[in-house]
């Protein structure tokens, strides 16, 4: 139903608008993440009979996900486009987007950092010392994996498969989901075990934890935003960054980059959009695909 509107959709910014290619990917993009959160939340409509609830549906739901504003008001924008491509010819007769504010959210949203502000944050550190590898690991699976802070300190040795890419996390509510994890954030992880923790005598309770403070023990969620505050000021970023900033920016980079929000959804361990139905576990190849495809650094 949505595939048929698209496509002419697609065909009229092509042959009547001549936009460019990237262009018209965009807008495209735009309005399938769209019909992919009608098809989720099961919301039975055609694209002529979407209302104004359904996009303020849509838009708190990727605000949900952690999309950052400015990627929010970019996605609305190809979304209006289509629905003027829609009265243009005739298909609706009132435009539910005419009334939609750009974002019609919460005013304060969290900062997203850029690719190369986190580049910059990690060319920041200082490699040569025993935090600073333990930092950049830390900081590469945060970016990696979309993490929450309590599950990046409660992290198992046990529970990080890289054989095959993936963390076994143990997220709010005591549920657990498998996240995959890119091969930089390996190879780091790697070299932290190998050259810093391996000489780190842990404590009794911290055998299994992977970060560990200079005393053995488990690393404090206070002890993770003090790290990532003072490497991002020592890369001169003004931003307010937190640990959650690289949630925001994962959910954001691989949105942005072309996944699927049911994809997103799962590695982030929100809950399902409809109250009534937790979504079937995607495949396990499918999400380490989506990180080596459309993450910057999968």
């Amino acid at each position: 139903m949505w595939q048929s509107y698209i496509k002419q959709f697609k065909n009229y910014l092509r042959l009547e608008r001549s936009l460019s290619g990237n262009s018209v990917d965009a807008y495209v993009r735009d309005v399938e993440k769209l019909a992919e959160y009608i098809e989720l939340a099961k919301i039975e409509v055609s694209p002529n009979k979407v209302s104004e609830e359904h996009l303020t549906g849509f838009l708190r739901y990727v605000s949900e996900l952690g999309l950052a504003a400015h990627s929010q008001a970019r996605m609305l924008s190809g979304i209006k486009a289509f629905y003027k491509y829609m009265l243009l010819e005739n298909e609706i007769t009132e435009d539910p987007t005419e009334l939609l504010e750009s974002p019609r959210l919460p005013r304060k949203l969290p900062d997203v950092l850029s690719l190369a502000e986190i580049e910059s944050m990690l060319a920041a550190i200082d490699h040569s010392t025993p935090e600073g590898t333990r930092n950049r690991a830390i900081i590469e699976v945060l970016y990696s994996s979309g993490l929450r802070v309590s599950e990046l300190t409660g992290l198992l040795l046990t529970h990080c498969y890289f054989d095959i890419g993936f963390l076994r996390i143990l997220g709010k509510g005591d549920k657990v989901r498998l996240v995959p994890i890119g091969k930089e954030a390996i190879k780091y992880i790697q070299i932290y075990l190998d050259h810093v923790r391996n000489d780190i005598h842990s404590k009794k309770d911290s055998e299994d934890i992977v970060f560990l403070n200079r005393r053995g023990g488990q690393l404090s969620r206070v002890m993770v935003f003090l790290i990532i505050k003072e490497t991002a000021e020592k890369a001169g970023i003004q931003k307010n960054v937190s640990p959650h900033t690289f949630r925001h920016s994962f959910a954001t980079h691989l949105i942005e980059g072309g996944a699927s929000l049911r994809a997103v959804q799962e590695m982030l361990g929100h809950e399902s959009i409809t109250t009534t139905e937790i979504y079937t576990h995607l495949d396990r190849d499918y999400l380490r695909q989506v990180i080596t495809e459309f993450h910057p650094r999968g």
